[in-house]
């Protein structure tokens, strides 16, 4: 069982977290899916992703605040990075559906070593556009979808990410990735774990 402590990430928004691994040296910052359809830190797919860095990289999963159409959503990812930053020499961004577009965003506009996306919805508005957003990266990038996923629309931040030169990979599933939680830990947490050096 992996140590783990929690954490109220400073801001003006209610925003609380897990941190998995604390004595590490690098941190992922976990960013969950759409929080009116359930997302929160206890996300599997984020939980597996923690697991398959424990204990070399602490992983700090955190809760969006109240529901504000993804403006405050990005602004707790950014807030977690800030507070990841002063705790850790190295950080990074991983998040699934919703919170892969919204780790995406984050790390357009935030200093990040890396950024996982896992079944990223290419936008949230238009003024939160992930194709737009992956231009503005300038760290490594990698996505994995799920050649299956008709829940998300993840075929144009696929298509830019590949033009820009992120890794991109396909699993055989769905959105959801049921019973390949294991699977998807390895990928994303190989290219974390890469990306901070850890």
């Amino acid at each position: 069982m992996t140590d783990s402590e929690t954490v109220l990430v400073p801001g003006a928004r209610d925003v609380r977290a897990t941190l998995d691994s604390p004595d590490a040296d690098a941190c992922v910052v976990a960013c969950p899916p759409h929080p009116q359809m359930g997302g929160k830190r206890t996300d599997t797919r984020l939980e597996a992703v923690s697991d398959d860095l424990a204990p070399n990289v602490a992983t700090l999963r955190f809760d969006y605040g109240a529901w504000t159409e993804g403006e405050g959503e990005l602004t707790d990812a950014r807030n977690a990075v800030a507070w990841a930053r002063e705790q850790y020499d190295r950080v990074a961004l991983f998040g699934y559906s919703f919170g892969g577009c919204i780790a995406l965003l984050a790390a357009a506009r935030e200093e990040v070593h890396g950024v996982a996306a896992l079944a990223p919805a290419s936008r949230l508005s238009a003024d939160l556009d992930a194709v737009t957003a992956v231009d503005a990266i300038d760290c490594p990038g990698y996505v994995l979808y799920g050649e299956r996923d008709t829940t998300a629309e993840w075929k144009p931040v696929v298509e830019r990410a590949r033009a820009v030169g992120f890794t991109v990979e396909s699993l055989g599933a769905d959105h959801h990735f049921v019973g390949q939680s294991q699977k998807v830990a390895r990928r994303c947490g190989g290219f974390l774990r890469d990306a901070l050096d850890a």
